[in-house]
């Protein structure tokens, strides 16, 4: 583990940002030989009400490996702007020096030697001695869960979201909104919220048959918390039927309704509300065109994109709060709220460095009860990895290209389509690879490992829908998460082109001809959404190409020539 006063050493050239997001000024304390638990955790405690902020744990319980992402592009009024800048720009535009903590924690240049380096990042054990210790400085702070809670491990697989239910409770959230969460099925999403201790929010779940909000879900819930009436209003994902599978959840709909939230922005108000946050799942773009349309919120927290942003980003008068994900960062928001509005706020975006801070030893012990039935198959190694492994980012990331591999092999395939989720954690060079891992980066509820024939013609019209998805300059047209990931063809893309002009130069790997429009190809893939879905699940196949391999590579990479925006 590493010790303090190497982490220390290592990061005496961190660079100062400090101030309005009150993020710390990491050389001062560096400087003083105070980079410890409790200088992480500092914080000029500021006005009279205090928001911490999780999203997208994609059910992490321990310590992982997480690579920022080295693609994010952004298009129209976002080209260029936060989130979607990367790497050296991110540094510049934060004053990050590079090859400290915090660039480890932001960024993804030289990851491989920054992970060794600094460690791993998460655990809720963690994550529950930041949040400790916030409450011990103040009391009666407010713990909202973003959502992505309930999925991405085996364990939260083989017990219906019940391992992260369980710690999740310990953690003491005061409300959470939802995504992946629905992949468990409306009966088994209605059976824990029934017994959820806090509140469960979406003002735009509606009852699909009846087109009006869902009994199930409170549209907002008030606190009263340092003399302050807050009101907090849930924002689940708005497409969850387009980005998964509708069959699961048929009672409901969703949508941003923009028009539904003014008018419960408009009724807090009327019922007393000096505080308004939208607790978010739309995705950092979308929050950023609703702010501008919705008024009356003073703070969106937001999530589903996996965004970690050290400074809030300010539409109109709401401040909108990026948070990473994974258990990766805590947000920690101080306002000073008087008179009914909203005077000031301090933000600060903490990363959770887990050899730095002291696990909390009753969220531990809980933590490791409920893994202990699976332990046998979380540790089973099944391989080891010679490359850095990681998905994070626009288009292909090392494990989509290996589980697009074992697709292509496994399966008896010419090209493979693996789902552009941002979900999963990085396995460095010389790591083994257990099934934990490969849950890590494949679980769900609909994992089946297809195998069928699709016309050229038709792989072009999958990669434009899913490309005008991602790049629609609307953000309300953006409607899931990356780029289909490929395998065993390469194509270009033309990013600024309208839809079905973007994609070009599709090409058979194995044999360097272009794609042929007319012709039949065989093409296995994982996560349809289409009900009835035939084949082994993913990591079963997965785990079989790499036990194979027993060291696997970064696998076959996807050529994609990329043409940006202008």
């Amino acid at each position: 583990m590493l010790s303090r006063r190497d982490f220390l050493q290592m990061s005496m050239a961190a660079a100062s940002i400090y101030g309005g997001s009150g993020f710390g000024n990491w050389a001062r304390l560096a400087a003083q030989d105070r980079f410890d638990q409790d200088a992480l955790l500092e914080f000029e405690k500021f006005g009279n009400v205090t928001l911490m902020h999780v999203t997208d744990i994609h059910a992490q319980l321990k310590p992982i490996y997480f690579r920022e992402p080295a693609v994010n592009i952004g298009v129209g009024e976002n080209r260029g702007k936060v989130p979607h800048i990367t790497g050296e720009d991110f540094r510049v535009r934060y004053g990050i020096g590079g090859g400290t903590p915090l660039d480890y924690a932001l960024t993804y240049d030289d990851f491989v030697a920054q992970a060794q380096a600094y460690g791993k990042v998460g655990g809720l054990d963690r994550v529950a001695t930041v949040l400790n210790a916030i409450r011990a400085d103040r009391p009666d702070a407010l713990l909202l869960d973003g959502g992505d809670t309930w999925h991405g491990s085996m364990t939260c697989l083989k017990t219906e979201g019940q391992d992260m239910v369980n710690v999740m409770n310990a953690l003491k959230p005061d409300a959470m909104t939802f995504h992946w969460e629905f992949t468990l099925g409306s009966e088994r999403v209605q059976e824990i919220v029934e017994g959820l201790p806090f509140a469960a929010l979406g003002q735009n779940i509606f009852d699909r048959e009846w087109d009006e909000p869902a009994e199930l879900f409170k549209p907002y819930e008030f606190f009263e918390r340092g003399g302050v009436k807050i009101a907090v209003i849930g924002q689940a994902f708005p497409y969850m039927p387009i980005a998964n599978p509708g069959w699961m959840f048929p009672e409901y709909s969703f949508g941003i309704r923009d028009e539904h939230m003014q008018q419960m922005v408009n009724e807090v108000r009327a019922q007393g509300a000096e505080l308004v946050v939208c607790l978010s799942h739309n995705g950092f773009d979308v929050d950023k065109k609703m702010a501008g349309i919705v008024k009356g919120i003073d703070v969106i927290l937001s999530g589903h994109t996996h965004d970690a942003l050290p400074e809030p980003v300010l539409v109109g008068e709401t401040h909108i709060i990026a948070s990473g994900s994974n258990g990766k960062f805590v947000s920690r928001v101080d306002l000073d709220v008087r008179d009914g509005k909203m005077m000031g706020l301090r933000h600060k975006l903490i990363p959770i460095f887990s050899d730095l801070i002291t696990p909390d030893a009753e969220v531990a012990k809980l933590i490791d009860a409920q893994r202990a039935p699976f332990l046998e198959d979380l540790t089973h190694v099944v391989g080891q990895s010679d490359a850095l492994l990681y998905r994070r980012g626009n288009f292909n990331g090392t494990w989509d290209d290996l589980i697009c591999d074992a697709l292509l092999s496994e399966r008896d395939a010419e090209i493979a389509l693996s789902p552009g989720v941002r979900w999963g954690p990085s396995i460095l060079p010389g790591q083994d690879i257990t099934r934990e891992d490969i849950f890590n980066v494949t679980s769900m509820t609909y994992p089946n490992a297809y195998r069928t024939e699709m016309a050229g013609e038709f792989l072009k019209v999958v990669l434009e829908d899913v490309g005008d998805n991602l790049f629609n300059p609307d953000p309300y047209y953006q409607q899931g998460g990356d780029m289909v990931r490929v395998g065993g063809m390469g194509f270009k893309m033309d990013i600024a082109k309208p839809q079905g002009e973007r994609i070009s130069e599709m090409t058979l790997l194995s044999t360097g001809e272009p794609i042929d429009p007319q012709r039949s190809y065989v093409v296995a893939g994982w996560a349809s959404v289409n009900e009835g879905t035939e084949g082994p699940p993913i990591w079963d196949v997965v785990e079989s190409h790499i036990s194979k391999l027993n060291t696997v590579g970064e696998g076959a990479r996807t050529p994609v020539k990329i043409v940006l925006p202008k």
